[in-house]
């Protein structure tokens, strides 16, 4: 299998990506002081950082899977922020954060919501053109299977 195509680099990349926003806004986080539960701590580790991860590189060796993966975290990802950052008023929303923070905490949070949408398009694409490419790969298996030349017996 390839593991080099543009779809897996452009997957790469936006993880990538996705990772040193959320890295950045953490540090924002901690600095603000914004307290987060265990259920939301647990959350963002599992899925918001290691499940886009754990997506890229399942995509190595099951590119439909991992492609999958990558798009359900990213999508889990994106309500998670939309609705603590833009949504629900707590000490998470944007509006509420002390000010020496605000702006460095509502540009990574815009940035994590313009990264997870990249997410979900990118990784249900990925894996859509991976299935294209295996039915693709099928179909070439069998008509060369079929060629004349492997229809003819051994004994002609």
């Amino acid at each position: 299998m390839r593991t080099n195509t543009p779809s897996q680099r452009l997957l790469a990349a936006v993880v990538v990506g996705h990772l040193i926003v959320s890295i950045v806004h953490g540090a924002a986080h901690s600095e603000a002081r914004i307290p987060t539960t265990l259920a939301a701590n647990l959350f963002i580790w599992i899925v918001i950082l290691a499940g886009p991860l754990a997506g890229l590189w399942m995509s190595l060796s099951r590119p439909v899977a991992g492609g999958w993966i990558v798009a359900a975290t990213m999508a889990g990802s994106l309500v998670f922020g939309v609705v603590n950052h833009f949504v629900i008023v707590s000490p998470d929303h944007v509006s509420h954060v002390a000010p020496e923070w605000r702006t460095l905490f509502a540009v990574t949070a815009a940035l994590l919501v313009v990264s997870e949408v990249a997410g979900v398009v990118v990784g249900i694409t990925s894996a859509r053109r991976a299935v294209r490419g295996f039915s693709e790969s099928s179909a070439d298996r069998a008509s060369r299977s079929d060629s004349p030349a492997r229809l003819r017996s051994p004994r002609s």
